[in-house]
């Protein structure tokens, strides 16, 4: 399936976001091909540079502001649970304005999947330093380098109750691919930070070529195994960095616990009809 749209793609050449729209459009054919009607895939993103692979993919999805991906996200979801919702954030509209959202999404366990387009920095406004970027980035907001530490997302994920975390990089298609379909199998809420390169602003490939290695051996079901693997790089020490799924457990969805309108729900179709019936 040819999900091309007509939009015109404005990411700077080598930008690691289009390793990301590769992987995803690979994996929403692998789904389709599986039998998952492409209807009922929903997009959604947030405000940034990555928020534009929604304008590139021709799928139903929705744009939403800055750092406010998760609610609408969630919204979906509940008044549809048949649909698989996939919300694409950049790591300073994730991890900066979004971050009780995403807390609370991973606290719910929300059957939802976010991918984190984690370049460390604020590419479309030119390169401010985000919670992601090592002590002493030199950006526009901070010409003598940040004096603070950056987070470490997955270690706040794992804490606040995620049911699948998982890393991947721009610079390793096949393992990114995987990666995102188990985390959009999952039942549950997951979340996949992929570290890709701002070429213009902040061009990490060959720091990521010289350190970064695919997990073996691990046992994602094994908590203690996983937060070891968590912490193993900070986002600012000098480590290698581990990436594939940390960790998945199944626990009951949020969705779930909403009961139908109605003893057999709401009928939808024909209310939208009778609505608009009375409108015409």
């Amino acid at each position: 399936m040819i999900l091309n749209t007509n939009a015109k793609n404005t990411w700077c050449i080598g930008c690691g976001n289009f390793a990301i729209l590769n992987a995803i459009k690979a994996v929403i054919n692998e789904l389709v091909a599986e039998g998952l009607p492409v209807e009922n895939i929903v997009l959604v993103s947030g405000i940034g540079c990555h928020a534009k692979i929604v304008d590139y993919i021709d799928v139903n999805s929705f744009y939403s502001l800055h750092g406010r991906v998760i609610p609408p996200a969630t919204g979906i979801k509940i008044a549809n649970p048949h649909l698989k919702v996939i919300g694409h954030s950049g790591d300073g509209d994730a991890y900066g304005e979004g971050i009780e959202h995403l807390i609370f999404a991973a606290k719910r366990n929300i059957d939802i999947t976010v991918i984190v387009h984690n370049n460390r920095v604020y590419g479309l406004t030119t390169g401010q330093y985000t919670p992601t970027s090592p002590e002493g980035y030199k950006g526009r907001s901070t010409p003598y380098g940040t004096k603070e530490m950056p987070m470490n997302p997955l270690e706040i994920m794992l804490a606040s109750g995620a049911t699948f975390i998982g890393r991947g990089t721009s610079g390793a298609m096949e393992s990114l691919k995987k990666i995102i379909k188990e985390a959009i199998a999952h039942k549950g809420f997951s979340i996949v930070d992929v570290l890709q390169t701002c070429v213009t602003y902040y061009n990490m490939y060959d720091y990521y070529d010289k350190r970064v290695y695919e997990l073996k051996d691990h046992d994602p079901y094994n908590y203690d195994q996983a937060i070891g693997k968590i912490r193993e790089w900070d986002y600012n020490k000098d480590a290698k960095i581990p990436i594939g799924v940390f960790y998945k457990r199944e626990s009951p969805v949020f969705e779930e616990s909403f009961k139908p309108s109605g003893a057999e729900g709401r009928d939808r179709s024909n209310g939208i009809k009778k609505i608009l019936a009375e409108s015409v």
